[in-house]
């Protein structure tokens, strides 16, 4: 019988099994990345702001391809994140700080129960370690530094983390640009208004979200859509069609 990474009864799995919450998760990911203080190491190779969607489904699909993978497959994915990593650093002739890593590590759990709770129903704590341990695992593999070791330790730390690993700079301002270009306009004031949702009150403040959450009572005809089977009419007039087949392809959890 395979031994998976996350075991196939996970909550993690539920959550990363789900288009709808994935996309959520993107949307608190696009959001915290123009912040934070290392996205200067995300432009260096010029993929970032050439393809920011791209980019972003890039993270999500290798991370994915770690949560439903066989145990051994998911730490070849690691190290192959990690080896990748180490070629750009190759590239620029500088070591990518731990801080960079634990960033994205910590908004990953983050948004993945705050997506979750938003769409379907709150977590039990229980749950929400559960969730902080699979990534723990993750960051444990790539030799992390300051990695909290319990899910407690990591609430405290993603708070001190959110005062000192994001602001406001240049790259925030021409990384939404080039949000608004890839998306459209309409798209673009949606990605925002998911990110006001799902985001936390200091990311949203330094982004300037504002306060009108229109998109609240769309997410309650949604989940009527849901019950309907209707949803995909929502996510094709929500979604660049590029992207369409792969948000749906993420409704199918792999290699389950």
């Amino acid at each position: 019988m395979a031994t998976y990474f996350v075991n196939t009864n996970s909550i993690v799995r539920k959550i990363w099994g789900k288009a709808d919450t994935i996309l959520f998760i993107f949307a608190g990911a696009s959001a915290e990345f123009a912040l934070n203080k290392s996205v200067d190491w995300l432009y260096f190779t010029g993929k970032l702001p050439s393809d920011p969607l791209g980019r972003l489904f890039s993270t999500v699909n290798y991370s994915r391809q770690i949560l439903f993978s066989e145990y051994d497959a998911a730490l070849r994915s690691i190290d192959q994140i990690t080896a990748i990593h180490r070629g750009v650093e190759a590239s620029r002739g500088a070591q990518i700080p731990d801080d960079a890593y634990l960033d994205v590590l910590y908004l990953l759990i983050d948004y993945s129960i705050r997506s979750y709770e938003l769409l379907e129903r709150p977590l039990a704590v229980a749950e929400k370690e559960e969730v902080f341990e699979v990534f723990y695992r993750v960051g444990e593999r790539m030799a992390l530094k300051n990695l909290p070791t319990n899910y407690t330790d990591w609430i405290i730390q993603r708070e001190e983390q959110l005062g000192y690993s994001i602001c406001r700079g240049n790259l925030t301002h021409d990384l939404y640009l080039q949000y608004k270009k890839h998306l459209g306009l309409i798209r673009f004031h949606l990605l925002k208004q998911a990110q006001l949702l799902v985001v936390p009150r200091r990311v949203s403040k330094l982004l300037g979200l504002g306060k009108m959450r229109w998109l609240l009572p769309v997410l309650y005809v949604y989940k009527f859509f849901r019950l309907l089977r209707l949803q995909n009419l929502l996510k094709n007039a929500i979604l660049p069609p590029a992207y369409v087949g792969q948000v749906k392809a993420m409704d199918t959890a792999p290699n389950s």
